[in-house]
């Protein structure tokens, strides 16, 4: 039988057919569009992530001290510590303690939370192990092309991972990536990474997922997902639509997961867990 969905923050709204979740919900967040006339701070935000951008300071490396930035951006230790707490928030950066300010990894445990959204019924989420079953190049339909930004037509592409949770398939992802972001992408490129694809995005090809916007809605298991989950055709799954988007709110993955709720649900929660 299907599992309930249980939204454990209340920025989830209810949409037809399903629930969208827009992730981080936080106030001020990196990919909102800044008011030029709105306080000092969000103006020294916007410029170290037009910095993170640009890619001048490298995952896992250390920013500048405080005293180089504050004479950078002409401004007063306060105020610039209140956009680094905006963007330690937002998970763009992370504290280390007596080591200093970092821009932040997918590689990092708890990073990989932020957009790992499904969990058993009871008892901690885990990582699944993932299995790469097809990667392709090929066109972009239209749907993939009006949520990438693209031209229907143009290189894409399409991948198919089934993630299986203590040795049970438990969801299948399908996701359509624009061939333009990934020039020289392979099958064992992809295969062989050694950390999560946002990782591999990130260190090969500089994309740096910071946003993911998901939609949720109960849906009828096709044949295709149905045979690799162990379901019958047609029973019920929950169906995970996503658009996972880079600085300026940039679209770099387009995905489509079924997922079998006979013993998992979607889990989101405000913020990071320890």
């Amino acid at each position: 039988m299907l599992g309930l969905i249980q939204p454990e923050v209340n920025y989830m709204s209810c949409i037809s057919k399903g629930v969208q979740v827009i992730s981080p919900p936080m106030e001020a967040t990196s990919y909102d569009t800044f008011q030029r006339s709105g306080p000092l701070y969000r103006s020294v935000q916007r410029q170290i992530m037009d910095v993170l951008a640009r890619g001048e300071w490298r995952p896992n490396e250390a920013i500048p001290s405080e005293k180089r930035l504050c004479d950078r951006f002409g401004v007063s230790i306060g105020t610039l510590r209140k956009a680094i707490d905006v963007l330690v928030a937002d998970h763009l950066l992370v504290r280390h303690q007596g080591l200093g300010t970092f821009v932040a990894s997918h590689n990092r445990p708890r990073q990989f939370f932020q957009f790992f959204n499904i969990g058993p019924h009871e008892g901690q989420r885990t990582y699944p192990e993932v299995k790469l079953l097809d990667f392709r190049k090929s066109r972009a339909d239209k749907l993939a092309a009006s949520k990438l930004g693209i031209e229907a037509g143009d290189p894409v592409f399409r991948l198919r991972n089934l993630l299986a949770m203590n040795a049970h398939p438990v969801v299948v992802d399908t996701l359509v990536l624009p061939a333009s972001l990934f020039d020289g992408l392979t099958e064992p490129i992809v295969r062989n990474r050694p950390n999560t694809l946002y990782n591999l995005y990130l260190d090969a090809y500089g994309l740096n997922i910071i946003h993911i916007d998901e939609r949720v809605r109960a849906a009828a298991a096709p044949a295709a997902s149905a045979r690799l989950l162990g379901l019958s055709v047609g029973a019920p799954i929950l169906e995970v639509r996503r658009i996972a988007f880079s600085f300026n709110r940039q679209p770099i993955e387009w995905r489509i997961s079924h997922v079998d709720t006979r013993h998992h649900e979607y889990v989101h929660r405000d913020g990071l867990q320890s």
